[in-house]
């Protein structure tokens, strides 16, 4: 079994920053899947121009399922390429319509002790909610009348892909990095 810990969940959940405080406290990098993907993509074909006509044709959600058709990729890649780090997943790195590419993911993740969902509460809505004040600004960016916040949360890959949930309401990201290092034994608490 792999030890390195991955956080996932939602957009604006505070899993970078978070990420960012295990791999200091732990003194090891940061591995932000959001910052790697595009590189990734290329690898099978990812093709930057149609992804542009794709968005001005169909808008946001559309480009979403265009990128959809890369990120398994991406998550396998990035788990091999990397060891002995803090990986960060990108929101929607862990959720799959597909039911192949889920399960090219869990198999990616199988190795993995600690995949941890972060959310902000264990209720739903209250989640949802937070997730709509601190995303209020990217409702142009993501538009269409969609709620991106309540999908990520309500969909049932990241309960299926995580082994652990660590929820934020009332913590600062020390408090919840220190949870997790609790949770994963590797503190004295």
């Amino acid at each position: 079994m792999r030890d390195e810990i991955i956080l996932i969940g939602p957009a604006r959940t505070g899993k970078t920053t978070v990420a960012r405080l295990l791999a200091a406290e732990l003194g090891q990098p940061q591995v932000s899947l959001d910052e790697l993907r595009w590189g990734y993509y290329a690898e099978i074909g990812y093709d930057p121009e149609l992804a542009r006509r794709i968005r001005q044709t169909g808008g946001f959600v559309a480009l979403v399922f265009y990128w959809k058709l890369f990120d398994a990729h991406a998550v396998e890649r990035v788990l091999a390429d990397h060891r002995d780090c803090i990986f960060d997943f990108g929101g929607g790195h862990s959720i799959y319509e597909n039911r192949h590419l889920l399960a090219r993911v869990q198999q990616a993740l199988a190795p993995f002790r600690h995949v941890i969902l972060i959310l902000p509460s264990p209720d739903a809505g209250e989640s949802i909610r937070v997730l709509d004040e601190r995303t209020a600004d990217l409702t142009g960016a993501f538009g269409q009348g969609f709620n991106w916040n309540d999908y990520f949360v309500r969909h049932p890959s990241n309960q299926l892909l995580a082994t652990h949930t660590v929820y934020t309401r009332g913590k600062t990201a020390e408090e919840t990095r220190d949870e997790i290092l609790a949770l994963i034994g590797q503190t004295d608490s």
